[in-house]
């Protein structure tokens, strides 16, 4: 069990729709172990000099560090607004079992 590398990486989206193609993708290609939809969201924020305020969808993604420049680029590639929400939070402490478990289903079976 590597703590130290685990990460929890914050996506929103615009609909359920696309918060799911984003989550599936990231579990498919092994880039997360686990994406959390959670719905719905309010966001509070500015853009181009005025305040929004959307519902959105927040997908918490379990992952390693090591993988989140992948794990950027594939949300990237889905993605369909101009500035997407992508930001990383190293997991301090966590319960071993799912911390190996994280460990087990990221990155490469080869690793």
């Amino acid at each position: 069990m590597n703590v130290d590398d685990s990460i929890v990486v914050y996506i929103t989206a615009g609909n359920e729709i696309e918060a799911e193609r984003i989550a599936n993708a990231l579990v498919e290609k092994r880039l997360a172990a686990c994406a959390t939809l959670i719905s719905p969201v309010k966001s509070i924020y500015r853009w181009k000099d005025n305040i929004e305020k959307e519902r959105e969808i927040l997908i918490i993604a379990k992952t390693k560090s090591r993988l989140f420049e992948s794990l950027k680029t594939e949300v990237l590639s889905i993605h369909s607004y101009e500035v997407p929400e992508i930001i990383s939070i190293p997991i301090g402490k966590g319960h071993g079992a799912y911390m190996d478990w994280i460990d087990e289903n990221t990155g490469s079976k080869n690793e």
